[in-house]
């Protein structure tokens, strides 16, 4: 537990929270700046900075929680998929510096869209990436 963390306070209990799902090592609850109707934060009960820093335990139980909610948003808000999305550091859009899992429910006419256009990549470029990650 974190004395500083917005979501350490939401698993102690001393900050409210619209807790919606929970097992011994994670829970979940409605984010307050929902992208679309039903957006859920799944979190590890135990603090962690993000995703590098969990163990393994916390990871999965939080990765299984958000699937059961991404079955649920789909059948109970009648969604027509969802996105499951973990930010990691404050420049890829990471706020609240405890692991989390965002669970958006996508709907046909919804406002979101992929923050970047697809399109083809330079196959030599990604040929060579590929081969500094192996």
């Amino acid at each position: 537990m974190s004395e500083n963390c917005l979501f350490c306070g939401i698993v102690a209990g001393s900050i409210p929270s619209r807790q919606v799902a929970a097992t011994d090592r994670a829970i979940a609850f409605m984010d307050i700046n929902p992208a679309t109707r039903g957006h859920l934060l799944v979190i590890p009960r135990e603090h962690s900075t993000d995703l590098r820093e969990s163990a393994p335990e916390d990871l999965i139980a939080a990765t299984l929680l958000a699937q059961s909610l991404v079955s649920r948003v789909i059948e109970r808000l009648d969604a027509d998929g969802a996105n499951l999305l973990s930010c990691i550091g404050a420049d890829a859009w990471q706020s609240v510096f405890h692991t989390h899992l965002h669970v958006i429910p996508r709907y046909k006419d919804d406002p979101l869209r992929l923050p970047w256009q697809p399109t083809p990549g330079d196959p030599e470029s990604i040929a060579e990436t590929a081969a500094t990650l192996r």
